[in-house]
């Protein structure tokens, strides 16, 4: 019988892509995308899937636990996606991450709890462990998370491992590297930067711009959470990285210099609080299993920096409305403080 899923945050950057990535994949399965359509939120990042036979899309709140409970007893197979994920935001407003991440994750185990799933795969992130100066973070390490949004993602991971320890929901954790690919907000720093070199903008870059992060591009995570519905342990972790460890001045340049623009356009910016120096993790638990990623970074970068600048009509009006006043807020005025 084909798997019947539900996908909450599907209209996101890494739900859609998973998405598309199943409905390939897997044609005779029945796919129920849930999601608020917040800012982050993007009917555009399925508009060529919206009318596949089995694809549904239901509007509608993670935090809502009737609608929740009712979409889960049609479905063997749960991956949520839905969060609040930009740690810059977290900062401004954290309510709105703890009610989604925490709250909105605790109904969905609730109403798993009652349900016959048969995998429940919870998407967590990195920033969880907090940084790490050397070395890597493996399962087993201590959750450090040193803003609102991992630590609203730290308690999500803590809640899905005990609604399957108490009430044996067959949940699965990812834990996964910063992503990057088509369809990503222009809040993140890839989009961020390739579209304000597109515009001939200022790329705000926090700090000396010597953080680190693995990048792993998008259709590798896909592929890995793919992967760990059929291949995954219930009750544990996995980390999802790429080993592709670049510092922010790194990858800014690389964005400049793949569009032939000059570096005189990185503009240094008052560094946030409490900005994680480095993300690392140790991947081998998931690689044993027989995982790995198949994209080379540079392709990968060159592909996404690709998609921005043929894609102009996608991520035009996002720098509109209310992302042009949080844009303006959060980086234009705080360039009159360049370090």
């Amino acid at each position: 019988m084909a798997a019947k899923y539900l996908i909450t945050g599907g209209a996101g950057f890494i739900g859609s892509n998973f998405i598309r990535l199943i409905l390939d994949k897997y044609p005779d399965c029945k796919v129920t995308n849930l999601d608020k359509i917040t800012y982050a939120g993007n009917l555009d990042n399925l508009s060529d899937v919206a009318k596949n036979k089995n694809y549904e899309f239901v509007k509608g709140d993670v935090c809502d636990s009737k609608l929740v409970s009712r979409l889960m007893k049609k479905v063997d197979i749960v991956v949520h996606f839905a969060a609040e994920t930009h740690v810059d935001r977290s900062i401004m407003d954290a309510g709105i991450f703890v009610k989604t991440d925490v709250f909105g994750t605790f109904t969905m185990l609730n109403s798993a709890k009652n349900s016959n799933v048969r995998k429940f795969i919870h998407i967590s992130t990195d920033e969880i462990y907090g940084s790490i100066e050397k070395g890597f973070f493996n399962e087993e390490s201590p959750l450090n998370p040193a803003n609102p949004y991992s630590a609203s993602k730290a308690g999500a991971d803590r809640l899905a491992y005990s609604y399957f320890k108490t009430f044996k929901v067959p949940v699965i954790i990812a834990r996964s590297s910063n992503n990057f690919g088509p369809y990503q907000h222009v809040e993140k720093l890839i989009p961020l930067f390739t579209t304000n070199s597109i515009e001939n903008k200022k790329l705000p870059l926090y700090g000396d711009g010597l953080n680190k992060r693995d990048w792993l591009f998008v259709m590798d995570n896909c592929e890995a959470i793919d992967f760990l519905v059929g291949r995954g342990a219930e009750g544990q972790a996995y980390n999802i990285g790429a080993n592709n460890e670049k510092s922010n001045i790194e990858i800014a340049n690389a964005i400049l210099k793949e569009l032939n623009k000059p570096k005189e356009l990185i503009e240094f910016v008052r560094d946030r609080p409490s900005h994680d120096r480095r993300y690392a993790l140790d991947c081998s638990k998931i690689r044993k299993l027989g995982w790995k990623p198949r994209h080379n970074f540079n392709s990968a970068l060159k592909q996404t920096v690709k998609w921005y600048a043929e894609n102009k009509w996608w991520w035009s009006k996002l720098k509109m409305g209310k992302f042009k006043y949080y844009y303006q807020k959060q980086y234009i005025k705080i360039t009159k403080n360049n370090i």
